[in-house]
C-alpha cells in the first residue's frame, strides 16, 4: 500500500508533467508574417449544417482552413448588429434586447455615417465590457466597408466610415487591392434556409476570384439571424499559412472552435498591428486536419451537441433534484417510527441514496468518453450513459475495502469525482464539453476548465475526499488531494477558475487544521481568509507575465489591472453575480435555503432533526466537513461571477452526501448488511420525527 508521501509525490509529479506537457497548447503553426491585404467577408447566420460541396465556402475551405465560430456576444444570442459591433471594437457589445435591422447608413461623399453610433456606444457601457470602438478601423491607414454591417464593424465612435460601398453587388474594380482592409457584408443567412442561396454563393465567388495577391480571406457569420437559437457558425480562412487545415485559437483551446472576439486581434496580426493586451481574444492559428468533409461532419456534431444541452440542461438540474429528494423521502416515509430498527432502516437506506445522488455528476462526465455527440438519438445516448456510469460507480463505491469505512463509499465517490474533473481540465476539458454538469460553448461562452454548474460540485468533492483520505491514511493524502485540486482548478493552464480557489483554498486550510489537531484561534482568520485571494494573485501574474501558459479569465484579471480596465472586470462580474439573482424565478429562493441550510446544520435540535446531532456527536470530522460543505458553496456564490448558481446547482450532489455521511457513522447503520436493510419493508404505527 502506497504511504502518503508517495501519493503526494505521485499527484506533484503529474500536475507538474501536465503544466510542462499538456496544458492548452497544441500542435498548431505560428501566425502569419504581415500580408498586404485583408478582406473580411460576413454572412450572418450561416452555419456549417447549411455548406455543402461545390460551394464558394465549401471551395475556399477545402483550400483554406475550416473552423467553427462562438458568436458569443453580450448576449448567447447574437444580433447580426451585435456580432458587427464586436468585430468594430474587439469586445463583447450588442445593439439591443431584440433583433433589428442594422442601423441605417447615410453617404457621405466617398464614405458614410452612422448616426446611431453613438448611442450605441452609450448603450454598452453599462456592460462593463471595456469596448475600443472604432479599433477594427485604426489597424491601417486605409480600410474599405462594403454594406450596412461593413460599415458598422468600421466606424468611429462618432460614426464617421472613411470609405463606403453601398451593395456587395456593385463593388468598383480595384475596391479590394485599394486599402489594406476591406471588409464587406453579404448580408444574413435565412434561418430556415438549407443551403447557401445561388446569388449569395455567387458573390462570394466573386469577391474570392478578384483578391489582389497575398491576401487573407476571412469568411465568418457575425451574428445570428431573426433571434434565433445560438448555434456554431461558420467561419473559413484562406490564404498563406491557412493552407487545408483546423482552425485553432488559444482563448478556446478546444481544436475547431474559435470566438468572435479572436478575430479583431487575428486581422490586427495579420496587418502588422500591435494586438492589444487587453482584449479578451487571441490570434486564430491552423492546426492539422483530415479530410474537409470529415471536419465539417465534427462541427455540425458540436453544433448538434450543444443543441442537447441548450434543449435539456434545465429539465435535468429539475429531474437531478426531485430524484435526490425522492431517493431521501421515501425511507422516511416507508420507515417512519422511532424504532431501532426503522431508524437503523431509514439511515441505510439514505447512506445508499446519497451515495448514488452523489456519483450523477461523474457518472455524466464518464458519458463523454463515448462520441454520443455524432450518434442519432443524442439525448438518448447521453443521459443513458450517464445512468449508466452512475450506477457503476455507485456499486464500486460500496464493494471497495472501504465500504465498512463509516465515510468510505461517500469518500470514494468524491475522490473519483475529483481525479475525473482533474484529469480532464488537464487535458482539454473534453469529458466535459456540453454534458450536463459541463460546459457550453454557446449559452455560458465558456470553453475550458470547470464551467459554472460543476465548480460547486467539484469543491465539495474536494473537501469530502481530503476528510476521508485524512482520516484514514493520515494528513497527507490529505494535503496531496488538496494541492492536486488547487492545481487543476486554479492553475490558468488548468480550470482557470478564480472563484473556485478563492473558495476552496479557506476551507482546504480550515480542513487540514483540523485533521492535524489543531484548534483554529482567532489569528488564523486572516491568513486564512486571504489565501485564495493570495494564490489568485500569484496564478494571474504568473500568467501575464508568461502568455505562453494560455489565455484565461486569471491572466485577463491582471492585464486588465495593468493596463486600468480592472475597475471596469470587477463591476461586471459584480453585475453577473447580483444577475444570477434573476436567471429563473426560484433564483431568489436560493438565498433563503443556503440560510436554512446553514441553521440546520448549526442548530440541527431546532428542525427536530435527530440524524445529524447523534452523527456529530460520534465523529467530530463529520460536522466540520458538513460545515466547510456549506461554506465553500456560501464564498463561491459570493466569489465566483455566477453567483446563487454555484450552490444551487451543487445542492443535489451537497444536500444527500452529507445525509449519507451523517448516516454512515456508527450505530446509525449496519454496514456489513446495508442493502438488505435498505430493501426490507416493515410496518410500524408509532410516529417519531428523524
Amino acid at each position: 500500500m502506497v504511504n502518503a508521501r508517495r501519493l503526494a509525490i505521485a499527484l506533484v509529479v503529474l500536475a507538474a508533467v501536465a503544466i510542462g506537457i499538456v496544458g492548452p497548447s497544441r500542435a498548431s503553426t505560428a501566425p502569419v508574417q504581415p500580408v498586404r491585404h485583408v478582406v473580411v467577408v460576413g454572412l450572418s447566420g450561416l452555419r456549417w449544417s447549411q455548406v455543402t460541396p461545390g460551394t464558394a465556402v465549401w471551395r475556399l475551405a477545402g483550400q483554406g482552413s475550416a473552423g467553427g465560430l462562438v458568436d458569443y456576444a453580450e448576449n448567447p444570442v447574437a444580433c447580426p448588429a451585435d456580432g458587427w459591433l464586436t468585430l468594430n471594437s474587439g469586445a463583447r457589445a450588442s445593439a439591443g434586447t431584440r433583433c433589428g435591422p442594422l442601423p441605417p447608413v447615410v453617404r457621405d461623399g466617398t464614405g458614410a455615417r452612422i448616426p446611431a453610433m453613438p448611442a450605441l456606444t452609450s448603450r454598452n457601457a453599462g456592460y462593463h465590457q471595456s469596448p475600443d470602438w472604432g479599433l477594427l478601423g485604426r489597424l491601417t491607414r486605409c480600410a474599405t466597408a462594403v454594406g450596412p454591417g461593413a460599415a458598422l464593424a468600421l466606424a468611429a465612435p462618432g460614426g464617421r466610415v472613411r470609405d463606403y460601398v453601398p451593395s456587395p453587388a456593385r463593388i468598383p474594380a480595384g475596391t479590394l487591392a485599394r486599402c489594406p482592409l476591406t471588409v464587406i457584408d453579404l448580408g444574413q443567412q435565412p434561418y430556415a434556409e438549407r443551403i447557401v442561396s445561388p446569388a449569395t454563393d455567387r458573390l462570394l465567388a466573386h469577391v474570392a476570384a478578384g483578391l489582389p495577391p497575398d491576401t487573407l480571406l476571412l469568411v465568418t457569420a457575425p451574428g445570428g439571424t431573426g433571434g434565433r437559437p445560438p448555434h456554431l457558425m461558420t467561419v473559413v480562412v484562406s490564404g498563406p499559412g491557412y493552407e487545408r487545415g483546423l482552425l485553432d485559437a488559444r482563448s478556446t483551446r478546444q481544436p475547431g472552435v474559435v470566438a468572435l472576439t479572436d478575430l479583431t486581434p487575428t486581422v490586427a496580426h495579420w496587418l502588422g498591428a500591435a494586438v492589444p493586451g487587453y482584449l479578451a481574444g487571441s490570434v486564430v492559428t491552423r492546426g492539422g486536419r483530415g479530410s474537409l468533409a470529415g471536419a465539417v461532419a465534427s462541427l455540425v456534431s458540436a453544433d448538434a451537441a450543444e443543441q442537447v444541452w441548450r434543449s435539456t440542461h434545465a429539465w435535468f438540474f429539475a429531474g437531478y433534484a426531485a430524484l435526490g429528494a425522492l431517493l431521501l423521502a421515501v425511507p422516511a416515509l416507508v420507515f417512519w417510527g422511532g424504532s431501532e430498527r426503522n431508524r437503523r432502516r431509514r439511515a441505510a437506506c439514505w447512506r445508499v441514496a446519497g451515495t448514488v445522488a452523489a456519483a450523477v455528476p461523474a457518472g455524466t462526465f464518464l458519458a463523454g468518453i463515448a462520441p454520443w455527440a455524432g450518434l442519432e438519438h443524442r439525448s438518448v445516448w447521453l443521459y443513458g450513459l450517464s445512468g449508466a456510469w452512475t450506477a457503476v460507480l455507485a456499486g464500486l463505491a460500496f464493494t471497495g475495502r472501504w465500504r465498512r469505512d463509516p465515510l468510505g463509499p461517500a469518500g470514494a465517490i468524491c475522490l473519483v469525482t475529483v481525479a475525473v474533473l482533474g484529469i480532464d481540465v488537464m487535458t482539454g476539458s473534453r469529458l466535459q464539453l456540453e454534458t450536463p454538469f459541463g460546459l457550453s460553448l454557446l449559452e455560458s461562452g465558456r470553453y475550458y476548465g470547470l464551467g459554472n454548474d460543476v465548480i460547486g460540485v467539484y469543491c465539495v468533492a474536494v473537501l469530502v475526499a481530503a476528510a476521508w483520505l485524512g482520516q484514514r491514511r493520515g494528513i497527507g493524502y490529505a494535503v496531496a488531494v488538496g494541492a492536486f485540486a488547487v492545481v487543476t482548478s486554479g492553475w490558468p493552464g488548468f480550470g482557470a477558475k478564480v472563484g473556485g480557489t478563492i473558495a476552496l483554498v479557506p476551507c482546504l486550510a480550515l480542513l487540514l487544521l483540523e485533521l492535524a489537531g489543531i484548534r483554529p484561534r482567532w489569528r488564523y482568520a486572516g491568513p486564512v481568509a486571504v489565501s485564495g485571494l493570495a494564490l489568485v494573485a500569484v496564478f494571474a501574474l504568473v500568467t501575464y507575465l508568461f502568455p505562453a501558459i494560455g489565455v484565461s479569465d486569471i491572466g485577463a484579471f491582471a492585464g486588465d489591472i495593468l493596463h486600468g480596465h480592472g475597475t471596469a472586470l470587477l463591476e461586471r462580474k459584480a453585475s453577473s453575480n447580483l444577475g444570477s439573482l434573476s436567471v429563473t424565478g426560484l433564483s431568489p429562493l436560493v438565498p433563503a435555503g443556503v440560510a436554512l441550510t446553514g441553521l440546520a446544520l448549526w442548530r440541527p435540535e431546532w428542525f427536530r432533526l435527530r440524524l445529524l446531532p447523534l452523527a456529530f456527536e460520534a465523529v467530530a470530522l463529520v460536522r466540520v466537513t458538513a460545515c466547510l460543505v456549506w461554506l465553500v458553496l456560501v464564498i463561491g456564490w459570493l466569489a465566483d461571477d455566477s453567483g446563487v448558481i454555484v450552490p444551487a446547482a451543487a445542492a443535489p450532489f451537497a444536500i444527500p452526501l452529507v445525509i449519507a455521511m451523517a448516516a454512515s457513522v456508527p450505530g446509525a447503520a449496519p454496514v456489513t448488511d446495508i442493502v438488505t436493510e435498505c430493501s426490507t419493508s416493515s410496518r410500524v404505527t408509532r410516529s417519531d420525527p428523524y
